[in-house]
């Protein structure tokens, strides 16, 4: 299996709670509505906390500013993630997704990626 990992920063507007509220309530049931149609296995949001620890290890690494959060969707296969992409339904779900993606996730700040897990501990 491979992983599309989109690590997400609310826009500017948004607080971090209003942003989680929204991802969690409105589109983790509209990914749902769409997993068929593009191929999604398995999806899973982590939800940065509002911790003084996420400031303390950023500060102590010297790091940037945490994402609000991060997804990660599973495929059996790259091959399938694109395949199915490409079909009229996947496309018309992958569209929905993005319209939907635009009024709460600040995009050119938030990259994502296409990844393979390898657990060390399990």
């Amino acid at each position: 299996m491979i992983k599309l990992v989109f690590c997400a920063m609310r826009l500017p507007h948004l607080s971090r709670e209003e942003f989680q509220r929204y991802w969690r309530e409105r589109h983790g049931p509209l990914v749902r509505e769409c997993a068929k149609a593009l191929g999604i296995r398995r999806y899973v949001q982590v939800h940065t906390l509002d911790s003084p620890v996420n400031d303390g290890l950023r500060r102590g690494r010297g790091g940037p500013t945490a994402y609000d959060g991060v997804a990660e969707l599973w495929f059996d296969s790259l091959d399938a993630l694109t395949a199915a992409g490409a079909t009229p339904e996947g496309k018309a779900a992958g569209r929905r997704l993005l319209e939907d993606e635009r009024t709460f996730i600040d995009l050119a700040r938030s990259p994502l990626f296409v990844a393979e897990e390898h657990p060390v501990v399990d």
